[in-house]
Order: structure tokens, then sequence, then C-alpha cells
């Protein structure tokens, strides 16, 4: 993200004197560039120019000699009447150990309260049998080039210190020294990519204030005209892409210049390297410096070559399978078909591969400290080519950064010409009478743009002229296209054409200009209204559903989690899925947050349970979670290609592409180990055990429809303890005990109990009729314990069923109490005790309870060969 150093920033747009980033940053937010971070200077707290009233020099009985200077630091001086060393001239006592400096000198001091690169911290002490109230400073000791045997000195008399343009004694250096200050950091939308540039953040904060701005990016704003384009007398170079993508050529226009008799050991000018350094880049050599500055400035990025290490002409061109490339940084990078690249002729026509286009140079053509006769080069190349090489070869630059997000095609020959500029002053080079501008860019489209649309998409009424002032500051021509005069001046029948500005090819129609307006006139004018919901709406089915069973077991006491729906291979293995089982054909991803977990769950428990074991490693003592969420089931699908952007996809193409999407239902799911409560005296505490989960699962359906359970083997249950959950027919989930080897794969507690339950198909299974809510009785219950005898193969569900089938409607509950098996139940066989609850409109009879316990009992003799047990 740009930083913004203030003083760069004031060379294009009016800023206040005391403007400071804190309050950048609040006039920037106005217009929708976010503050990103301010960052404190190198330096920090009070460093003044001070003048040397004194300098006594002193030798120590170590044979140092020391200097107890006092030092007229103006507002700064010490107070009468502190009593720290007393002086007849307002001063401070400062101890300096240098002896390249006088009394009458102007000098750099850092006050109390300073704090130095390297966090040194500056503060009063007693040394040499003196107090030093402050320190006389070196260039090293602020972090600034110059020389570190003495003392900074500013200048040796009153009049040299004016002629230098000094502050006066007592007030700020840093900004004289060049020491960068605070500076602000914001954050860029992609769609806002001008702003990657001083020029583009000078225009938003001109937007925000009104400020005075000057666009530093038009030709008459340059301290001299362009030169003459003559492309037969300049470089030779060739644009040769047959390979554009999506139509679009990877270069469209290509400006170069050439400057000779550059001095290699030209330095770049201090105010140019204390930019470039407060924008947060390294100052390396004047060719390079100047490129970099400019790219800063207007958003251009450029190149600078070594014209003598080139041989005409340079082609544009994409890379061909197997071509390599040495870029600056030494990589040695395989190159992509897709790759544009810069190319010369040193080996043949095209051959020698000297940049990766948009993103990095070469290293056979870089500026080296004997590179004389410089060629300056700006392309404007294609957005998504340049995107797609930086991210291929993982090489992210500030030149990138810029072409990706798209960069104002009309500003190349500016751009050109500001470097050049910059060689000739400071270099002492000569440029070329003529430039070179291969290609041509096309301008942007108008788009029709009806007024009404302001108050259509942000409900707020904006006067036709303050639309129009907006979109001509932003940088559009725009033009009345309306009916008539009268229709021109009202807002509901204004039609405009608007043509955007060159850098902003994110502007393609109304709602864009829409938004434009209302970021100018200020989104806090724009009033918040909650919409009326219209009748007959609300919540579907399923939503209603997912809320009802999530509170459901929420207030049972089960926790709800969101975990990452992405698991491992080896997860379906530690489930004990069989490899036949259709849960193990899982989606994986091509570029996953985590390569070690590629694949989509295909069941919720699939991450459920490395959350519940975190918990159990955490010693979380009452585990009970539950998760909803969608799972993905790619059996059936068939892939398919994807369509060009380029136009609608027939029905044929759509078609296909539903066919490759995976079937995605929605699931509940949850895990409990543990204790359900903690221990309290006097309190037995309950463990979660298989029945919790199946009454979990069966809340869950309770919610649309009447659970019924059996028996099941379904991994990553236990074999002998998991029910399967159906809705007449159809099993929409299962529940029960973990298999111990599942217990032991994800460190859980051996006894840890699951449920999973097809929400989908629960919804699907479920009658749409409403559920009959049953009349509460209030005459007394009749209540009868029967034992069975059966076979040990029965399963007390089944009896529980026909017994419920068998009492019909007086049968209110049923519930197992018992089961026994011992010596005086036959080998094979076990007692089933249940517990029956009877009720009706009436008080029910001995003779009636008597009839309901015989049909019950004949009912399970002639389904399970049941015995009444006496």
């Amino acid at each position: 993200m740009p930083l913004i150093p203030i003083d760069w920033l004031s060379q294009h747009v009016e800023t206040p004197a005391d403007l400071t980033p804190a309050q950048l940053a609040k006039d920037l937010v106005k217009v929708g560039l976010e503050e990103e971070e301010i960052h404190p200077g190198p330096v920090q707290g009070p460093v003044v120019v001070g003048k040397v009233l004194t300098r006594e020099a002193k030798e120590q009985s170590n044979g140092k000699v020391i200097n107890y200077c006092r030092v007229d630091v103006g507002a700064h001086n010490d107070a009468p009447g502190e009593g720290k060393e007393p002086s007849e001239l307002p001063s401070r006592g400062i101890i300096c150990g240098a002896h390249n400096f006088d009394a009458g000198d102007y000098v750099v001091v850092s006050l109390p309260g300073a704090v130095l690169p390297g966090g040194f911290a500056i503060a009063a002490r007693k040394t040499y049998g003196h107090t030093s109230d402050g320190m006389i400073c070196s260039a090293a000791e602020l972090g600034i080039p110059g020389d570190a045997s003495g003392i900074i000195v500013l200048a040796s008399s009153d009049a040299e210190a004016q002629e230098a343009g000094l502050p006066a004694v007592g007030e700020n250096v840093l900004g004289y020294l060049g020491v960068p200050g605070e500076t602000l950091e914001i954050n860029i939308t992609p769609d806002r990519g001008y702003c990657f540039s001083m020029r583009g953040v000078a225009r938003e904060y001109h937007h925000s204030t009104g400020a005075a701005f000057t666009d530093p990016g038009l030709p008459e704003n340059l301290p001299q005209a362009l030169p003459e384009t003559d492309n037969s007398r300049a470089f030779p170079i060739e644009l040769d892409d047959s390979a554009p993508i999506h139509g679009v050529p990877g270069c469209r226009r290509y400006v170069e210049r050439i400057v000779r008799g550059v001095d290699p050991t030209a330095p770049s000018p201090k105010w140019m390297a204390q930019r470039l350094t407060e924008a947060g880049m390294r100052p390396i050599s004047l060719a390079v410096d100047a490129t970099n500055y400019v790219m800063l400035d207007l958003g251009q990025p450029m190149h600078a070559y070594d014209l003598d290490k080139l041989v005409a002409p340079i082609v544009v061109r994409r890379a061909v399978g197997g071509e390599r490339l040495v870029t600056l940084d030494g990589v040695d990078r395989e190159l992509d078909p897709e790759d544009l690249l810069i190319t010369d002729s040193q080996s043949g026509h095209g051959e020698r591969i000297i940049g990766l286009a948009g993103v990095m140079g070469g290293a056979s053509t870089e500026i080296t400290e004997h590179t004389e006769n410089v060629l300056v080069e700006a392309g404007v190349f294609e957005p998504v080519t340049i995107s797609r090489t930086a991210r291929r070869h993982r090489l992210p630059s500030e030149a990138s950064k810029r072409f990706e997000r798209g960069v104002d095609p009309a500003i190349a020959a500016v751009a050109v010409q500001r470097v050049v500029d910059i060689l000739v002053e400071y270099g002492g080079g000569v440029a070329d009478e003529v430039m070179g501008d291969f290609g041509e860019v096309a301008l942007l489209e108008p788009a029709r743009f009806p007024v009404s649309e302001v108050a259509r998409l942000l409900g707020i009424e904006v006067p036709v002229g303050r639309v129009r002032a907006i979109l001509e500051d932003i940088g559009c021509t725009v033009k009345d296209i309306s009916d008539d005069p009268v229709a021109g001046q009202d807002p509901a029948r204004a039609v405009f054409s608007v043509t955007p500005p060159t850098w902003r090819s994110d502007l393609e129609g109304p709602a864009h200009y829409v938004e434009e307006v209302a970021r100018l006139v200020g989104y806090d004018e724009i009033p918040s209204k909650v919409p009326t919901a219209p009748a007959g709406t609300g919540l579907t089915g399923p939503q209603r559903q997912r809320r009802d069973f999530s509170r459901a077991l929420a207030e049972s006491g089960w926790v709800q989690v969101l975990s990452y729906p992405f698991v491992a291979q080896a997860t379906f293995d530690a489930e004990g899925l069989e490899d036949s089982d259709p849960r193990r054909v899982a989606i994986r991803l091509k570029n996953p947050l985590q390569d070690e977990k590629p694949l989509l769950r295909t069941s919720i428990l699939d991450s459920l349970l490395d959350v519940a074991a975190l918990n159990v490693r955490r010693g979380n003592p009452t585990v009970a979670i539950f998760e909803t969420g969608h799972v993905v089931r790619p059996e059936g699908i068939t892939p398919a290609e994807i369509p060009s952007a380029g136009a609608r996809p027939s029905e044929e193409q759509i078609a296909a592409l539903h066919a490759a999407i995976p079937h995605q239902p929605h699931h509940v799911a949850g895990v409990a180990c543990g204790q359900v409560t903690l221990e309290q005296a006097g309190f037995t505490p309950v463990v979660w055990d298989w029945r919790d989960a199946i009454e979990a699962a069966k809340q869950v359906v309770e919610v649309t429809a009447r659970p019924s359970v059996r028996a099941a083997k379904h991994a990553p249950w236990h074999p002998g303890r998991c029910a399967e959950i159906l809705v007449g027919e159809t099993v929409v989930g299962y529940a029960g005990e973990l298999a111990p080897a599942v217990c032991k794969a994800f460190d859980l507690p051996r006894g840890s109990v699951a449920f999973e339950v097809n929400t989908d198909g629960l919804y699907a299974a479920s009658p749409r009729e409403p559920m009959e809510v049953e009349p509460v009785l209030t005459n007394p219950a009749a209540k009868e314990d029967l034992a069975f005898v059966v076979d040990d193969s029965v399963v007390a569900q089944d009896v529980a069923e026909v017994i419920a089938q068998a009492g019909g409607e007086a049968l209110e509950t049923v519930r197992i109490f018992d089961v026994y098996t011992g010596d005086q139940i036959p080998e094979g066989k076990k007692s089933l005790a249940f517990a029956l609850s009877f009720r009706a409109d009436h008080t029910l009879k001995a003779d009636e309870v008597a009839g309901l316990r015989k049909k019950i009992t004949k009912a399970a003799t002639k389904k399970f060969g049941a015995e009444l047990r006496a």
C-alpha cells in the first residue's frame, strides 16, 4: 500500500502548513481512501536548531577532552530559576565530545524526550561534572548520510544561516535535514489503481477538501513542451502479440526516449532521495531513482536500459515454451507462453529476453555504475497479462501492482519526459531530439447516464448542476443529451453522455457514476432507511427449520461452533469408512489453504471431530458441540469447460455447468464426550452416552416431523450402539456412540457420542401439512409395568414400537427401564421391562387397562414370540 509524504503531496495540491498524517487520513477517508497505518519517523521528539554560545574545553583524568557548551535553543531554553547550570544567557548546558565546531556555530540539538534511530532516548543526565541537558548530533546519530567523524555544523555565522535558509533557533530541523517524519499509509481498493500515485491521491484530497489541484500529468504543466514524435528516427520498437488474451493485445502503447552522456557517478538529488525514502523505496542510482520517483509521482511504471547493451529493434512479444530469463533479482525463471516479454536482437530478430513486461527487467541490460547512455521506456500493458505473470512467478513488484490495476494510458509520454528532464539536469545528459511513441490507445467509450439514477440508487435528490460538476471534477467529459433545455435542468429527466477520463477505466456505466456522486457528495449525506418488508414473505421453510433445531439444541446444552470445511484423506481412514463408501469421494481444491487438507468435507463430522478433539486437548471438561452447514457430495458430476466471458453462455453450456456442480446438502451434526455438567458436592455427575446422541438427533427431526429409530451399522459409529433416524421409511440421519477405534484416532475419550442429520433430506421427507398438537388431558394416568422375555437378538426399540402401536391412542408413554439376563432367564434370552402410562379423556377403569395390557401382550407374542414374565 502506498505511503504518502505530506511535503510531496503538497507539490500537487494546496495543503495547510500544519497538516498532519492523522488529519490527512481523516480527509482521505471521506472519499473512500482508508488509513492503513501511520508510520512514525526514524527520529521522534524535539530535534531543533541550536546556536553555540560558549564552548569550554575540559580535560578529564583519563586524558579525554570534552566540551561543556551553552547552546541557545530558543523557546526550549532553561527557564530562569530552574538552576540546572546557572548562566547569564538563556540557553541549555550540553556536553559534547566532538571538536569540529566553535562558539557562534549553528548545530543540530536533540532535546530530552527525543528518540533517535535505534531507540536511543535522549534525557538530561549528570556526566563529567555537569548536567548535559540534550545532545549535539552528528549525521550518523540521526540516520542520515554524511560525515560521521563530527557533529553537523549547519552554519558558522548569522549571515551564513540566513543565506542557507535555516529554520530559526529552537525550531524543528528534521525537515530541513531531510529526515522523514510521520508518514500515512493508505489502503487502495482494486478499482482505484490511479491512487497508487501522488497525482491520484492529490486529486482525491482536492475532492475531499476543495483545495486547489494542479495535475502534473498534463503536458502543459511540464517545464518544457514534449519533443517531436518521430518513430523513424527513434530507437526501433516492434509490438508483436500473436496470442492476445480475450482479443486484447498485451502492449497497447510503448514510449521511449534516449539520453546520452549521463554522468554515471552523479548522485540523485537530495530532495529526490529523501522522498523515495519517505515513500518506502531505497535510493539506488540517478537513472533508477528517476524512474522510481516518476512512477510514484504519476503512477506510470518505467524502466531504464543501458543503451549500449541493446541491439535494435526492441520487440514486445509473448514467450515461447522453454524460454528462460534471469531477472534483476538474480533468479533464473522458466517462462510461460502467456508471459509478455521485452526482447532485443542481440542473437537475431527479437531473440534475447531483456525483461518481463510490466513486472521486472532482466539482468543483461540493467543500469550499472558504468552506464552513460540510457534508454527510458514506458509501456501500457494489459492488466490481466501482468497480473497472471506476477502471480505465476511469485514476483510482485511496484510496477506490477500498478499495471494489474490499470495505468493511465495517456500519461506515458509525460512520464518519460519527466525522467529525461531529471537525467539532463542532474546527470548532465543530452536528450535525443525525438521521442518514439509506438502503438495507440483508444479513448474510453461514452456512456448514457440518466441523472434520475442518482435518486433511484441513492435515495437523495442532487441538483443537475452539482451532478455535472462532480463528474467534470473527477475528469469526465459531460455532454447534455436531454430532449430539451428544460429537461436538462430536471433531475428526473436530464440525461448526460459521460466519457470517463483515461485514468478511470473502472467507470463503465450509470451505476459507477452514481457511486462517484455518492462519494463526493458524502456518504454521511445519504439517509439510512430500513425498507418495508413486503407482505406475505419471510423465512423459507428450510430457514425456519434450521433456526428452530439450532435453538432446540442450544437450549439442551449443546454449543454451536463453526469449523473450516477442509479435510485430509486421512480423515476418512480415521473414521473407519470402507473403500466403497461414497463419502470417500471428495472434491480436491486446486489452491487449498493448507496443503495437508485439500479436500472438501463430505460430512460435518469430518471437521467437527477435530474441533471436539481440540476442546479435549485444551482441557474443556464438558464438550458438547454442534455445527450446521453444507457438505459436498460430488458423485455423479461431469466436468465442464469454463465458457468465455466475452458472451453469454448457451443453454447447453449452462446445463453442462449445472451438471458439473456437486450436490451440497445441508447437514447438522454434534459430538459430545465427558461429563454433562461439572462435579458438585452431593451430586453424582452425569456423563454423555449413546442415548443422548439419539435424543439430540430426534430433537432435530421433531422440529418438522415424527421420527422413528432403529438399529444400524454405519461408520464412524460403534456397530452395536448406532441407530438410524427415520421419517417414514426415509433415513435422514445416524446417532449413537463412536467406535473405539475412531475415538482413539481422534484422541477423544472412549464412549464419545455423535449424531448427524441430513436436514435437506429431512425437509424433503417431512409432511407439508402442519403437525397436529395433541390435547392436554387432565384425567389421572394409569400405569403398568410389563416385562417380556425375548430372544437376545431382539432390539428393545422394535419391541417398544410394537407396544406403542398396540396401545393405540390411550398409550401416553412407553419407557424401557430394565434389561435382565441371569439365572431366571433361559440361555439365549433376555428380559425387557417397560413402564407404560395410559391416559384418556375419562378416568380409565381396571377392565379397560386390562384389555390394553392383553392386547399389547398378544401383539408382542405374535411379533417376537415374547413371553410375559411374572
